[in-house]
């Protein structure tokens, strides 16, 4: 990682960065080894791989019956049709998801090493941090669409750089499939698109090529779309491609609702009057509920108004299974939920989106926080699509608590204020006219960074697992900003030194 040496991007090709300068090759060669040494160490004391009791077995149900269509994106429980196509036991999927993530941090961090000449404290940081991290081991080792995520959404990043400085066709091909893989993982690659956008954007393809290669990424997204969409039609009557989102829209709707006062509620639509005399019953005879602030309580406790309203509006359909109950009631809780926030506007700001952007800074362990939740036990499926002799999952550690994980959520809010400081500093100083080949990197990432909170504050629930990327994103240019900071003050201080000779 030999900053001097490395000569720039134009003038070597990205393979020739990597092995034909011996210092970037024998890092590798290094981060390869730490890499085997690590998970080799992980494996022994977490021999089996962790669960989340609820979304685990929901993708593994899923990737059983082989669905199309889930409660969850279909993404994942493909991938684990995959993997299982090749072997079965669980050390090898999370084998696969813990050298996915570092493939996809190392492309990362050598493809901004590649463009731009980073301090060799700074790379060296970066390197440590990103091949030492425990928390890609945790990721790695859940049977959950974060880890995969996670690796998708690092490759994608690094391959929007690539458009902008160095694109090419094979590049615009990759970022299609990257970012269509995404797209079929995880929800928070909604916003992926736009983000792509602003890549294309600051690159300097031809205004013809841009447009033919985010038409070609819309037309991947555009096409898992329409068959989730036509799944749906066929199995609710509705076309939608998230179901999800009106839960979760209803969801975040009701911690709002709650903390209107009961003299001050308003009538609803007679469609909604029925479910809205539930929920005001519940506030009235629980007014000191506890379920936390800006969760995800209210859509998935079975006796608490969404999920008591669902199973009556099925009673009568005795052969609904629960996929149908839950997409079937999508729409109608993504109409309630707007009609919720649109009436009490101010109150979902403040019990809401207040608390959730305090969750956003300060990201709550949760299920990396504990060993398969302290279950001594896995489900019979879980155990037999992974070969277990018995449904018993067990760690060498001495307690199922994850205690070199517990500091991370202090550790990205403070990577998030440092992000938000350094972005500041940088327009403050007008940064891009001092390295200016910075500037598009910086746009982009600040960007990333704005997007997901925007999203995860205003329709989701912030969690580390679910930050993992964002935080990664921060780390990153947080460290390469304070390295332009330490650059540009050491060169006006010379700068200075020079006219005071001169004078």
């Amino acid at each position: 990682m030999n900053n001097l040496q490395n000569a720039p991007a134009g003038e070597q090709t990205f393979a020739q960065f990597l092995f034909h300068n011996r210092q970037n090759r024998m890092t590798l060669y290094l981060a390869a080894a730490a890499i085997i040494i690590q998970f080799a160490v992980f494996k022994y004391l977490y021999p089996f791989a962790n669960y989340i009791h609820g979304d685990s077995f929901v993708y593994l149900n899923a990737a059983i019956k082989n669905f199309t269509i889930n409660s969850y994106p279909i993404g994942y429980s493909k991938f684990l049709r995959l993997v299982s196509v090749f072997a079965k036991p669980d050390l090898v999927l999370t084998g696969i998801q813990y050298l996915m993530i570092q493939c996809s941090v190392l492309f990362l961090l050598f493809t901004i090493f590649y463009f731009y000449r980073a301090g060799k404290v700074a790379q060296r940081i970066l390197w440590c941090f990103m091949v030492f991290n425990p928390l890609f081991l945790h990721l790695g080792n859940m049977v959950s669409s974060d880890g995969l995520f996670l690796a998708l959404s690092m490759s994608w990043f690094a391959l929007l750089l690539w458009i902008m400085y160095k694109p090419s066709n094979k590049i615009i091909f990759w970022h299609g499939i990257v970012l269509f893989a995404a797209f079929t993982v995880r929800y928070n690659a909604l916003i992926y698109p736009f983000i792509a956008g602003v890549a294309f954007g600051l690159s300097k393809l031809p205004v013809r090529k841009k447009a033919a290669g985010l038409a070609f990424a819309l037309l991947l997204l555009g096409w898992f779309v329409g068959l989730s969409m036509f799944q749906y039609k066929k199995l609710t009557g509705h076309y939608q491609f998230s179901p999800f989102s009106g839960w979760q829209l209803a969801n975040n709707a009701m911690y709002a609702y709650r903390k209107v006062d009961s003299a001050a509620r308003l009538p609803v639509p007679p469609q909604f009057r029925e479910l809205d005399d539930m929920v005001r019953k519940l506030y009235d005879r629980y007014p000191d509920l506890e379920i936390g602030e800006a969760s995800t309580f209210y859509m998935w406790a079975p006796w608490l108004p969404l999920m008591r309203y669902r199973d009556s509006m099925f009673k009568n359909d005795p052969s609904a299974t629960q996929l149908k109950k839950w997409a079937g009631m999508g729409p109608f809780y993504s109409s309630y939920g707007w009609h919720i926030i649109k009436t009490y506007p101010g109150h979902f700001l403040q019990h809401f989106v207040l608390p959730n952007s305090l969750k956003y800074f300060l990201p709550p362990v949760e299920y990396l926080g504990y060993y398969n939740w302290s279950h001594p036990t896995v489900p019979e499926t879980a155990a037999k699509w992974f070969g277990y002799e018995n449904n018993q999952v067990r760690t060498r550690m001495k307690s199922n608590k994850v205690y070199i994980l517990l500091p991370f959520q202090y550790f990205v809010a403070i990577t998030n204020l440092v992000m938000v400081l350094m972005l500041i500093a940088y327009l403050l100083l007008k940064g891009w006219q001092y390295r200016p080949l910075l500037y598009k990197s910086v746009c982009l990432a600040g960007f990333v960074w704005l997007a997901n909170a925007g999203f995860t504050i205003f329709a989701s629930s912030p969690a580390l697992r679910f930050q993992a990327f964002p935080a990664l994103i921060s780390v990153t240019f947080s460290v390469l900003l304070i390295d332009w900071l330490v650059g540009l003050t050491q060169h006006l201080k010379l700068q200075n030194q020079q006219q005071s000779l001169a004078i």
